[in-house]
């Protein structure tokens, strides 16, 4: 790749992720009322995050259903309110002797 048809790449993209990120500013002067935007505003990183986690569970062992253990155990601990460290930490391990267990 050419080193002009490099930094045109990285200028459009550059461009796109900072129209994106700023346009709401400018568009949005005001505080939203209407409460159904701000509920759908609320849940939108959460929303993203999931969508962005749950492929990624799936595939990150060897086995389907080590993942579903793991994801299993998460959801119980996280339904329990306990520390998100405890949850990962639990998950790990779930997954782990899952995979001790099934391979």
């Amino acid at each position: 790749m050419k080193l002009s048809t490099f930094f045109l790449y990285l200028l459009i993209m550059a461009g796109s992720t900072y129209l994106i990120r700023v346009l709401p500013f400018v568009a949005v002067r005001n505080k939203i009322q209407n409460r159904f935007i701000r509920s759908f505003l609320y849940y939108i990183p959460y929303a993203v995050l999931t969508a962005m986690t749950i492929p990624a569970i799936f595939t990150a062992t060897s086995s389907i259903i080590s993942a579903c253990m793991g994801l299993a155990v998460a959801i119980l601990l996280a339904l329990k309110k306990c520390s998100l460290t405890t949850v990962a930490l639990a998950a790990c391990l779930a997954v782990y002797l899952t995979e001790l267990i099934v391979c």
